[in-house]
């Protein structure tokens, strides 16, 4: 009698696929935000070192 309701909630897969894609844009937002703190100055010193870079060479083009 009462376990009709209960077999038939725990058969039941409608939401089931927002569940899964909250929980998979939860994960990448963690990773994001981890590599954005552990990587913060890596991706620092790469922009600065092309930056450098792109300046030279346009000075050396410029004729400068």
């Amino acid at each position: 009698m009462m376990t009709q309701p209960l077999f038939s909630f725990w058969i039941d897969e409608t939401g089931q696929d927002l569940i899964e894609y909250s929980l998979l844009l939860a994960f990448f937002m963690f990773v994001t935000v981890a590599l954005i703190g552990f990587g913060g100055q890596s991706i620092k010193g790469i922009v600065s070192t092309s930056n450098s870079q792109l300046a030279a060479g346009n000075a050396l083009v410029q004729g400068g």
